[in-house]
């Protein structure tokens, strides 16, 4: 019975999984079929690139051009990456085109409006649709797979390389439409896309790991599990200066905790030292497994819809 409600529970898994990056899928092309592209703005990478030359050769023509130019990309992520983040991607993708191609030949509505509204309201929906399709494992831009091969073999991060792949992006999208007014306003786009995209791959309730280095971290460890329930490990260390033996307190703690954290420390001992530090995913082996965002209601509801009796 238990291995039957695990086998459940790992297929509502995997079918929130593909409807997340589905789902993300639509909200990217949307963003780029309704918002972006009637606007004269590009995304970035080789979707940017796709959107080029569907204004040289015809708009309609911007699905094959993201398939073509991200092939090679995807061939480069089976060598070097896995077999499963090519599955994933390919799911992306392969949504991500068909949904740009019915938007634009069954949804002629397109956004007009003041650039705030165009660069805020596509960049947000944009930016969801993409982080969606990254947390659950998938990819859409191929200069971010061409980002983890130069790190591994570089050390440059794939940030920077996405960033400067999407410099010559914009500039050869100023080139072609011979105004940079666009380039302009599809950066800042892409800048609000990428700050709505982390959100949504972290999640929106922030996890901190605390250091605490006190004099009286025995009372103040009792105060933290008494108190506020929290579960902590105790570490030796020693100060470099001084030489005194000291014990360090790490905890983890969700945003809201904070603030009940430190004033229960500084009751204690006003003079305590805190660092504070964001983490993006907390695991406790593999099968405490878990990003730092609570399990979703959409989970629970697949979960429930393929339970037995359900």
């Amino acid at each position: 019975m238990q291995v039957h409600t695990s086998t459940i529970r790992s297929i509502s898994s995997q079918l929130f999984m593909y409807f997340s990056m589905a789902l993300g899928a639509f909200l990217a092309a949307f963003a780029i079929e309704v918002f972006l592209l009637p606007n004269n703005l590009i995304d970035g990478g080789t979707i940017g690139v796709a959107m080029i030359l569907a204004k040289l050769f015809g708009q309609n023509l911007v699905p094959l051009f993201s398939i073509l130019l991200n092939l090679p990309f995807i061939y480069l992520a089976y060598r070097s990456i896995g077999k499963a983040f090519v599955i994933h991607t390919l799911f992306a993708l392969g949504l991500f085109s068909l949904f740009v191609f019915l938007l634009h030949e069954y949804f002629p509505f397109p956004f007009k409006g003041e650039n705030l509204e165009i660069v805020v309201i596509g960049g947000a929906i944009l930016g969801v649709g993409i982080g969606l399709i990254i947390r659950y494992g998938g990819c859409l831009d191929g200069t971010e797979i061409l980002g983890i091969m130069i790190n591994r073999v570089t050390g440059i991060t794939v940030g920077q390389v996405v960033l400067i792949c999407n410099i010559f992006v914009f500039g050869l999208c100023g080139l072609v439409y011979q105004d940079w007014h666009p380039p302009i306003l599809s950066l800042i786009t892409y800048m609000v896309v990428i700050k709505i995209m982390d959100s949504v791959i972290v999640g929106l309730d922030e996890t901190k790991s605390v250091l605490i280095i006190s004099s009286h971290s025995r009372d103040i460890s009792e105060a933290i599990i008494n108190e506020l329930g929290l579960g902590l490990t105790v570490m030796y260390g020693r100060g470099g200066y001084s030489g005194d033996e000291r014990e360090i307190l790490y905890v983890i703690a969700e945003r809201l905790q904070l603030a009940d954290l430190k004033d229960l420390i500084y009751r204690i001992d006003p003079s305590a030292f805190i660092a504070i530090e964001n983490l993006h995913e907390v695991a406790n082996g593999k099968q405490g497994y878990q990003s730092p965002k609570k399990k979703t209601r959409m989970e629970s509801l697949f979960a429930r819809i393929l339970r037995p009796g359900g």
